[in-house]
Order: C-alpha cells, then structure tokens, then sequence
C-alpha cells in the first residue's frame, strides 16, 4: 500500500479539490509549479540554504534522560520548538514563499490560530520583501496576544475575525473568502496539510525535513534510523504529517497522532475529529470533519488555539481508516499536567499544541527497547497566561 497522493490529489477516499471556479487556475497553477521545482536543484538550494542559515536547522534530537527515566523508554524529543519563530511552521512557510516568489506573486496570506503559523508567515514575507495580510480569530487574538504583537512588528496586517467560534477555522473561510477576491495577486500560504490539492501533499513535502533530520540523526545516535514509534500532536497535522514521512512504509515505525480531545470526547467541547467526525468537505477538501446530522460544522473546543479546528488533513483521515497511524485524545488538564512535568523534568516549556503529545506518554506502555520519538512542535512563549491562569492549584506553587 502506498501513502502518497494520488495523481488526482487524493489519499485513498480522502482529498481532492472542492473549490470555486475562480480560484481553479490560482490552484492549477501552483500545482504545476509546485511539481515542477519539487526536485528542482537551484530551488532546494534556497530551500535547504534558508532552513540552514536562516532557521537553523537541523533541529536537535534531545535525548529525554529523565522523562525516559520516568516512562521506562529511549524517548527524544525532535525540537522543532528551537527553530526561528519557535516551531515547525516556518518549514513550510518558506517553501511557500519561494514558491509564490517564483509565480510572481507580491501578497501573502494566512490564517492562524495559535499564531506561530502567522509569525512565520510574516517573518518570511518580511524577509522577501511581500505584503503579508494574516486572519486570526478574535478568541485566539485574544489567547495569543504576544504571537499578534510580533506579527504586527513584522510588518503584517492582522484581521480580527468575528464569524463563528472566532478561531482557526474561522480565519480559514475569511482568508479564502479575501484570496476569491484577489486571485491574481495573492498567494495563500495555507499551514497545515489541509485544503484543496495540491496544499496537503505540498505542506507534507517542506515538513518532511523533520523526519528526513530524524532517521538521520537516530542512525548517528542508536545506530538504526528506525524508531519504535513516533508521537505528534494533530489539529489539521502538519508537524505530524512532516515528523510520519519517511516512516510512512516502515510498519515497523509506529505512528502516533494525538488530538485535542478538550473537556472530553463525549462532553460537547472537543476538537477530536478523528474520535468524532464523519466524511465531508471542509476549506477545499474531502476528509474527516466534526459535523451535525445536516452537515452542518460543529464548533470545536481545546485549550489549544493551534488544535481548535473541526477537520483535519486528508492524509491523517486515510492514516486512520487505513490503521496505519494510531490516534489518541486527550485532554486540557492532561495537556496541563504534561506541560508542568517537562518543565520539572526536563527545564523546557513546551507549546500548548506539543503538550498533548508529551500527555500521551502517560496512555503509552513500553515494553520495547527501541526509542520513541515525540515532536515538539512548538516553544511555550505564547502560552503563558494560559499556563498561568489555567494550571491546577497544586501545580501553580511550582511557579516563580
């Protein structure tokens, strides 16, 4: 079986491109681009050369001393948190960029919410000298207030987003609501493996640079590029999409996707979509989405603005019907009490996002001697008021 996408655009049942007819040559033409400086030699130069001296890949492979101590395995976190902006996104924001540079294109925009994907957005767009406009929703304006600080010193617009739930999904439907307006200047840096072909595959192939970096380093520090497993957290799925890569035909690899289940899976506040979804169309793709029995998008819930999204990635929803990635929920205060236990641990301050996977160790039994690779996709800066204002009692007497 083979997971890459098809020629067609889709994963199995999953993918493809539902969009309006004005946006199809915008599509098509990215599409033919994409695949035409994919293996492009002087286009992976400036790709790889900025990663490099720009970002400041590769990103360490930490090996965990004391959380492997804890859960009885080799665990590594792939610190994707150490990158320029502080997590996975600027891998393929800059992709993006370079591709849109090459298409002519002079506005960049994006959707956030989190806000790491918009800091990378505009840091880039500032770095090629391009007009960046971001949508956030008024909710994760307000959560992420550092992260739309720093979008706005990069010489970014933000606009706030009042539809809806006022979070991600949101800012996804005014952002293409704005590129329907403005196809033929705009490029849409879309920042995770959702929407219409060819962005899935697109964001999968610039994040893959994680785990092209983690065979390579597991190879120099155990001697085998192969993991036991390999855990990420999973809103749309991008650091999971870029950290599964090159293990997607290594059965041997087990992959872990790990999902917001918020205040439950069954309590009506969740963002769990593979644990609660069914088949439909959501921003260009057919996947799995949280909807009602009138298909209706049901609005999710996470503490987390980056995993507060009622869909996710067309290659996830095919990971999952397949079997061959395993997905896990868990919760805000699961999430809370993994973020205080690495801090203690380890002396690192994890992304809300990153915190659902580490929370996931605690689900895990391991009775292998094979390393674990868990992605950090993101730094805690971001998340401190949260960190702050929502940690249990018990937890908050730790704090300086």
């Amino acid at each position: 079986m083979t997971y890459a996408i098809d020629k067609n655009g889709y994963y199995g049942y999953y993918g493809g491109a539902y969009i309006p007819e004005i946006l199809r040559a915008n599509i098509v033409a990215l599409k033919q681009q994409f695949l035409a400086l994919r293996d492009d030699q002087a286009f992976n130069a400036a790709f790889f050369g900025l990663l490099k001296d720009y970002v400041g890949r590769p990103s360490p492979l930490y090996y965990a001393s004391r959380l492997s101590e804890r859960y009885g395995a080799k665990i590594y976190l792939k610190r994707e948190d150490l990158n320029h902006t502080g997590s996975h996104k600027i891998n393929n924001t800059i992709g993006q960029v370079l591709l849109a540079q090459r298409m002519g294109k002079r506005h960049i925009l994006a959707e956030t919410g989190a806000g790491q994907h918009g800091v990378a957005t505009a840091t880039v767009a500032a770095l090629m000298d391009m007009q960046c406009t971001v949508f956030m929703g008024e909710t994760d304006m307000a959560r992420q207030q550092p992260n739309v600080e720093k979008m706005r010193l990069l010489g970014a617009t933000v606009v706030p987003v009042t539809s809806g739930s006022k979070t991600l999904k949101d800012a996804a439907n005014e952002a293409i609501r704005y590129w329907i307006h403005h196809p033929v200047d705009a490029h849409y840096v879309i920042g995770s493996v959702i929407g219409p072909d060819p962005y899935p595959a697109m964001v999968a192939h610039f994040q893959s640079v994680i785990s092209g970096e983690i065979r390579r380093q597991l190879m120099e520090q155990e001697g085998t590029p192969f993991p036991h497993a390999v855990i990420a957290c999973v809103g749309g799925g991008s650091n999971a999409a870029g950290a599964f890569h090159h293990f997607l035909n290594d059965k041997e690899v087990q992959l872990i996707g790990v999902e917001a289940a918020g205040k439950g899976v069954d309590s009506g506040y969740t963002a769990a979509t593979i644990a609660t979804g069914s088949t439909g169309v959501i921003h260009g793709s057919k996947t799995l989405l949280m909807q009602d029995s009138d298909g209706q998008i049901r609005e999710p819930y996470s503490i987390s603005a980056g995993l507060d999204y009622p869909g996710i990635g067309p290659l996830h929803a095919y990971l999952h019907e397949t079997g061959r990635a395993t997905f896990m929920q868990v919760t805000d205060e699961e999430a809370l009490q993994a973020v205080f236990l690495l801090m203690h641990l380890e002396g690192i301050i994890p992304a809300i996002e990153s915190a659902h996977a580490l929370a996931a160790l605690e689900k895990l039994s391991f009775t292998h001697a094979g390393p674990v690779v868990l992605c950090l996709s993101g730094r805690g800066d971001k998340d401190m008021d949260t960190y702050i204002r929502e940690a249990p009692a018990a937890l908050k007497t730790h704090l300086p």
